[in-house]
């Protein structure tokens, strides 16, 4: 049986879509991946005008020869995300006149956070976890069996839509069986005017630079109302536990990546609470790491409720070169309303730890919510004030708010009788506010107080009526983007910086020289973190 298995997305990453994609050529060899990135690889030009965020306009026309490559299948599984969706509808329509036999099945975040809406365009959604439940829909299909029983699956039949419940989440020793990860391994991408070609290590360079993207561990124990993990956890309260394959099942999926593409150097874990994973876990991650891989790494999704300096000091000594944590706002009554997890001075304490390992690692990024029309003047300032104060270097990644539709945000805006832009929106666009402004600056370096205060009798909440200011919005953007580079080739890291010119820099032997020769070695400080467990057995 053919099958075509479609992503969309922004870049090249698309990990979940990876793990589906390599489970099911286990049963199904005849599977095919194809990449229609909605948005062009990142320049400076599209930070400077604040487009990076922006999806792709798709004639008609494109549309159909995108249908026309794809319709030939008797499976077609398409993984995309919100803002995304418009474009997944269209392509669902052309394709069913082109091949009305095709079954189209829609995955991925968007029918899992909005299923009524999906399933009115689909076949059959997907509104959990993929791997069991696929296998369990495709045996049942293609045997000719009854599959609108399959559990984690929604279906249209007669007219009617069958809602079916879920099946129990992965458990760690059933992820540990998975394949590893599809990358590079046969796979096609969407070129405007060429249609769909071979996917080959430049076009992974021209998105993702030389980092290899992936998720060890899953599920977080918060519920911040602005994130799609809301969803996930009404569904099942078990993803609020963490969950993950063996260390050694990470270990070899590294591996059997940098073989294939030995340019890569740099892995960044995407985990929403890499951090809360138990210590001798880590522990054991961190000595297998240094002996078996000996790359850098980064870590997103920081929780600051789980910053450790036990644990950095681990990982810093394993190759950790760089944090992203969530701060979102300075003010506590925001933080509430995101209902993240907060207590006085827990941003600025986790910062201060996360600022002695500063000689060895690149500034972290900590995430800022701008836009919010929540706010008042006392919180924007308490943001800027913040920020103002947090030890350095850092830089932010500085997003506007938007709405995931039955996120609990929605519903606390709704209450309010508020508003926001959804997830389709442009999330680069914000609005170009003095207090905006402010963020960018206060990102790049340390205005004089002086200048700080007397900037800040100017800032309003972004939906007050007050002056905007444009081209300025444009050239701190511009500032903030070249720190950030710089920091990055400081560090020989080119992560976040896609395009040619890191690969010639490792083409050339000058990243694996920096790392070997230049690069200061870390020197752990492990009496120090002596445990109470081992202090007692010596005294027993």
């Amino acid at each position: 049986m053919k099958i075509n298995l479609v992503c969309i997305e922004d870049s090249l990453m698309a990990i979940g879509f990876r793990k589906m994609a390599s489970y099911i050529r286990l049963f199904n060899s005849d599977t095919n991946n194809f990449f229609i990135t909605s948005t062009e690889s990142l320049t400076i030009k599209r930070v400077v005008y604040g487009t990076y965020g922006e999806a792709q306009k798709y004639s008609d026309e494109m549309i159909r020869n995108i249908a026309l490559s794809l319709a030939e299948a008797d499976i077609i599984g398409f993984s995309c995300y919100s803002s995304h969706a418009t474009i997944v509808k269209k392509l669902f329509k052309e394709i069913k006149t082109l091949n009305p036999r095709a079954y189209i099945i829609w995955g991925g975040i968007h029918p899992i956070i909005d299923p009524e809406d999906a399933i009115q365009f689909a076949d059959a959604i997907c509104t959990g976890e993929g791997e069991f439940a696929f296998r369990d829909f495709f045996y049942a299909y293609s045997e000719g069996k009854d599959y609108f029983s399959t559990k984690n699956f929604w279906f249209k039949k007669n007219g009617s839509i069958i809602r079916n419940d879920f099946l129990p989440l992965a458990t760690g020793e059933e992820m540990d069986k998975f394949p590893y990860l599809l990358y590079g391994e046969n796979e096609m991408i969407w070129k405007n005017n060429q249609g769909f070609c071979p996917l080959t290590v430049h076009d992974y360079i021209g998105y993702t630079g030389l980092a290899f993207n992936f998720v060890w561990s899953i599920g977080c124990p918060y519920e911040c109302s602005y994130c799609g993990n809301t969803v996930m956890i009404e569904n099942d309260k078990n993803y609020r536990k963490i969950r993950h394959p063996s260390v050694n099942y990470l270990i070899g999926q590294v591996k059997d990546v940098i073989t294939r593409h030995p340019h890569i150097s740099t892995i960044v874990f995407h985990d929403d609470s890499f951090m809360a994973i138990p210590r001798r876990t880590i522990q054991e991650f961190a000595d297998q790491w240094k002996r078996e891989i000996d790359l850098p790494f980064s870590v997103y999704g920081v929780i600051p409720s789980f910053v450790r300096e036990e644990k950095f000091d681990i990982l810093v000594d394993a190759g950790m070169n760089r944090v992203r944590m969530g701060v979102q706002s300075g003010s506590d009554k925001i933080l509430e309303f995101y209902k993240r997890p907060n207590k006085p001075g827990l941003i600025h304490s986790a910062a201060t730890i996360i600022s002695k390992f500063k000689e060895h690692m690149i500034p972290p990024a900590y995430d800022i919510i701008l836009d919010n029309p929540v706010e008042n003047n006392q919180d924007v300032l308490d943001t800027l004030d913040l920020l103002y104060n947090m030890p350095r270097p850092f830089t932010l990644n500085i997003y506007s708010l938007r709405v995931i539709k039955n996120s609990v945000l929605e519903k606390q805006l709704l209450e309010r009788k508020l508003k926001a832009e959804d997830i389709a929106a442009n999330y680069a666009h914000h609005a170009p506010t003095i207090a905006n402004i402010l963020v960018y600056l206060v990102a790049i370096c340390k205005l004089p107080r002086s200048l700080f205060e007397y900037s800040k009798k100017y800032v309003k909440p972004y939906h007050q009526k007050q002056p905007e200011f444009r081209l300025l919005l444009m050239l701190v953007r511009f500032l903030w983007m070249l720190k950030r580079i710089i920091d990055h080739v400081r560090f020989m890291d080119f992560s976040v910086i896609p395009g040619r010119i890191g690969w010639y820099f490792w083409k050339l032997g000058v990243i694996k020289f920096w790392h070997k020769k230049i690069k200061k070695p870390y020197v752990p400080n492990k009496m120090k973190y002596i445990s109470k467990d081992f202090l007692q057995g010596f005294n027993e």
